[in-house]
């Protein structure tokens, strides 16, 4: 057993027992791992607080080679206030982090993505474009399941500016010159597919604001919706749940 401290992120919990829970984090230095928190319903435990949805904290851990690892305790709590309070902003954090754990395999070293998703969820508390951080997410997360479109130039002809489309048969975008050359395209709306490559290359830390009207939102969902039903392949509850909100939210806000 390994006593150890990393920055870590909770991506579930679920109760165990009578008085215990078994909970998942994705630590900075270790990955994912299961740990097992015995007696966490007891009166004045102290991880009782910490152990909350969408809450980033430095977690002292006993970690086990196999089996459930242990928490001993936690320091530098931050809760995501706004991400708790915020049905619309969980919903789409809550899908982040399941992407997450789809994405790597348990305890699997992998500090670059654990800093992405929480940066990403971090300018989802701190108010950014909830839908607009998600599709970045969705796409730059895209080769953490081997999958690498390419984005960046018209795989036919090399062109980097002007009108593209996608081609699955191609495994790339295509310039305007070159649409005939794959009827089956993704026929997708010019802008879109404008915004879907800035996605791929974005460095959301020098980021200040992307703004985008809705019809094109509904065409950028559309598009990467066809990547990961194409080449990824998961369904998640959370997916849906995001993407029923949408019929559902007008019916929350009050009257004017």
């Amino acid at each position: 057993m390994q006593l150890a401290e990393s920055r870590g992120l909770i991506l579930f919990s679920r109760d165990y027992k009578e008085k215990d829970k078994l909970v998942k984090i994705f630590t900075e230095s270790a990955g994912k791992q299961m740990f097992y928190v015995k007696g966490i319903h007891k009166k004045n435990n102290p991880l009782t607080s910490v152990l909350q949805n969408f809450t980033e904290a430095t977690f002292i851990m006993n970690l086990k080679t196999d089996g459930l690892s242990f928490l001993n305790g936690a320091k530098d709590v931050k809760p995501l206030i706004m991400i708790q309070q915020d049905i619309f902003l969980a919903g789409y954090s809550t899908y982040l982090l399941n992407l997450v754990d789809a994405a790597i395999e348990d305890k699997i070293y992998d500090p670059h993505l654990y800093q992405f998703l929480s940066l990403c969820l971090n300018l989802i508390n701190d108010g950014y474009d909830a839908e607009i951080i998600t599709n970045i997410f969705e796409v730059q997360v895209l080769q953490r399941f081997g999958v690498a479109p390419i984005f960046d130039h018209c795989v036919i002809c090399g062109k980097t500016s002007g009108r593209f489309d996608y081609s699955s048969k191609f495994g790339g975008v295509l310039c305007e010159d070159h649409f005939a050359m794959d009827e089956h395209r993704y026929h997708a709306d010019p802008t879109a597919m404008h915004f879907i490559r800035l996605f791929n290359q974005v460095d959301l830390t020098k980021v200040k604001t992307i703004k985008v009207n809705a019809e094109v939102k509904k065409e950028i969902r559309r598009v990467i919706d066809l990547f990961y039903e194409e080449y990824v392949g998961i369904h998640l509850k959370s997916k849906k749940f995001i993407d029923d909100m949408h019929k559902w939210q007008n019916l929350m806000k009050p009257d004017s």
